[in-house]
């Protein structure tokens, strides 16, 4: 099987292959991700927020709060074996993240558009891609 075959979907019959554990973990890391910044839209637009934005409101705790799933991700990461160079990209989004939402009111506005989680597992999943795990 080529590594072209081995990244489709389907078998040549058109069953669907079974899910890698990696796969899988990166797809609940995926969904995590996005419960954390898009899982909901505010009706009659295509904004989309998570529950990063809505904790970010509570002052003093909220900031804090939601960069626990962010190290969630960013320790699997490194249990997966991601390098410590997309690591360090990882931990830069979360830092920047933390610091953009640490901003009141207007921070939670911008940590709408920003979605650390969402971009740190697409890097994750990137790199998984290319070096051929997945």
């Amino acid at each position: 099987m080529t590594t072209t075959e081995a990244s489709e979907p389907f078998d040549r019959v058109g069953r669907t292959r079974p899910a890698s554990g990696l796969n899988r973990e990166l797809d609940r890391l995926d969904g995590l991700a996005d419960l954390m910044d898009s899982r909901f839209r505010l009706p009659r637009t295509s904004i989309r927020f998570g529950l990063d934005a809505l904790v970010g409101l509570i002052p003093g705790v909220g900031d804090g709060l939601v960069t626990l799933p962010a190290f969630y991700i960013l320790a699997r990461a490194h249990r997966l074996g991601a390098p410590t160079s997309l690591l360090v990209r990882m931990a830069a989004n979360v830092g920047i993240d933390f610091l953009i939402g640490a901003i009141p009111l207007i921070g939670d506005l911008l940590d709408v558009g920003y979605r650390a989680n969402r971009r740190n597992v697409a890097l994750l999943r990137e790199h998984f891609v290319k070096t051929g795990q997945v």
